[in-house]
C-alpha cells in the first residue's frame, strides 16, 4: 500500500494529551500575572483565591450547598487515597476496575490496607463490569470515566437512592465534561490539570453529608498520615473545606485554576463545558465510522469517553502481527504525528491495548479535533507501508 499525501492542514493547537491536558483556549501566561506568590497561603487575600477556585467550583459543577469541597494535596490521586484511608473498613467494598486508575484503587484496598471483605468486579480494556451486581449495602469505590481505556458509566441510574454504603467516585477525566448526579455521588474527587487544563500538583474532594456522617462516627484502625486527616476530636475539620488547606498550595495553581473556572462561566457553564467536549467526540464517532482499519477501545457506544477517546488499530495488517511488534507499530504511528507537530501525546497509556488516546475535553477545539483527523489517515499509511 502506497502512503497517502499529507494533509495540507493543520490543528491551530496541537496538544491532545490525558494529562496534564489542553488549556483552554486563548490562554497565555498574561492569566497568571495576578498570581499572589511570594505570600503565605493561609494570609487574608491568598486565603480569599483559594476559597474562590472553592466557590467557582460549586458554581459551575452545581454542587448542592449542603456537599462540601476541599482542596487537598497530591492531585487526584491523594483526594482518592484520602478517602479510602479515612472511610473504608466500615463496611464491606464493593471496587469497580475496567482500567488501570481503578487496577490501581483494587491494590490499594487489597494489598496496602489489607480489606478482607472487599469485592472486586472487573472487566477487560473496552468494557464495564456488570453494574447490576455491585451491592450497595457495601461502599463502592469507581471511576467515572477509566481515562487509559475511554470507558465511562453511561449514568447514573445503576446506583439506589437508598443505598446504605458510600460511593466513593474517581471523576478526574469525567468532571466537566459529564454530567455529575450529585445525589448518587459520596465522595468524588478529581484534579485541575483534567477538563480545566489547570496545572498539577492539587487535588479536589467533594463530599456528601453521608460522608461527612461517616468521617465523624468511624476511625479506622491504622494509622492515618497528616494529609489524609480531615477530622479532629471526632468532628470535621470545616476550615479545610473553607480555604484552610491542609499543606502549602502553590498560589500560581491556584490563579490558573481560577482562570479556568472563570473561563468556563464566561462560555456558558457546565452545558458548554458538556458540549464542548461531546462536539469532539462526535467528530471522531463520525470520522470512525467510515473507517476499517480503526475502532474505538469502549465497545458500546454509550460507554465512550467524550475526554480520554481511545482508539484500536483493528487492519488485518496489525492484528496480524505478534504482541510486542503491534506496542512498536503503535508507538510508531503516535510518533509521527509528533515528529509532524500535529497531535503531541497521543499514544495509548502504558498499560493499556497498544493504540491512540485523544483527549476531547471541553479545552479543545472541535476544529483541531477535524483538522488533526486526516492525519491520522496519512500516518497509518505511513506505518503501515513501513
Amino acid at each position: 500500500m502506497s502512503a497517502s499525501p499529507k494533509p495540507s492542514a493543520r490543528p491551530a493547537r496541537n496538544h491532545f494529551s490525558s494529562g496534564p491536558c489542553a488549556k483552554r483556549p486563548g490562554w497565555t501566561l498574561e492569566a497568571l500575572k495576578d498570581a499572589l506568590v511570594g505570600r503565605s497561603h493561609r494570609a487574608k487575600l491568598p486565603k480569599a483565591r483559594i476559597k474562590a477556585v472553592i466557590d467557582k467550583t460549586r458554581a459551575v459543577l452545581g454542587v448542592p450547598a449542603d456537599y462540601k469541597i476541599a482542596i487537598v494535596p497530591a492531585s487526584d490521586t491523594g483526594a482518592v487515597e484520602m478517602m479510602l484511608w479515612s472511610v473504608l473498613g466500615a463496611r464491606p467494598v464493593d471496587m469497580l476496575a475496567w482500567e488501570s486508575f481503578g487496577e490501581g484503587w483494587v491494590t490499594d484496598v487489597v494489598k496496602q490496607l489489607k480489606l478482607k471483605d472487599a469485592r472486586v468486579l472487573k472487566s477487560d480494556y473496552g468494557k464495564l463490569p456488570n453494574l447490576a451486581d455491585v451491592n450497595f449495602d457495601h461502599d463502592v469505590v469507581f471511576t467515572w470515566n477509566g481515562t487509559t481505556s475511554g470507558v465511562r458509566v453511561p449514568n447514573g441510574d445503576w446506583i439506589p437512592a437508598d443505598r446504605k454504603g458510600l460511593t466513593i467516585c474517581d471523576a478526574t477525566s469525567a468532571v466537566f465534561a459529564m454530567e455529575m448526579p450529585w445525589d448518587k455521588l459520596d465522595i468524588v474527587t478529581y484534579s485541575w490539570q483534567k477538563v480545566l487544563g489547570g496545572e498539577a500538583q492539587h487535588g479536589m474532594l467533594i463530599i456528601s453529608p453521608r460522608a461527612v456522617e461517616r468521617l465523624e462516627s468511624y476511625t479506622p484502625p491504622w494509622p492515618m498520615p497528616k494529609i489524609f486527616r480531615l477530622t479532629k476530636g471526632g468532628k470535621l475539620e470545616n476550615g479545610i473545606f473553607e480555604g484552610d488547606t491542609i499543606n502549602t498550595v502553590s498560589m500560581l495553581c491556584v490563579e490558573d485554576a481560577v482562570d479556568g473556572l472563570v473561563w468556563a462561566e464566561r462560555i456558558g457553564g457546565l452545558k458548554a463545558l458538556i458540549a464542548r467536549s461531546e462536539a469532539n467526540l462526535k467528530a471522531i464517532s463520525d470520522w470512525v465510522a467510515k473507517k476499517n482499519w480503526i475502532q474505538f477501545l469502549a465497545e458500546k457506544p454509550e460507554t465512550r469517553s467524550c475526554t480520554s477517546i481511545c482508539l484500536k488499530i483493528t487492519a488485518d495488517w496489525f492484528t496480524s502481527l505478534p504482541a510486542d511488534k503491534q506496542a512498536e507499530a503503535a508507538k510508531k504511528f503516535a510518533g509521527l504525528l509528533e515528529k509532524e507537530g500535529v497531535a503531541l501525546d497521543v499514544a495509548s497509556y502504558r498499560d493499556a491495548p497498544p493504540g491512540l488516546r485523544i483527549w476531547g475535553g471541553a479545552t479543545v477545539d472541535t476544529a483541531d479535533i477535524e483538522a488533526l483527523l486526516p492525519w491520522l489517515e496519512w500516518a497509518h499509511s505511513e506505518v503501515q507501508a513501513s
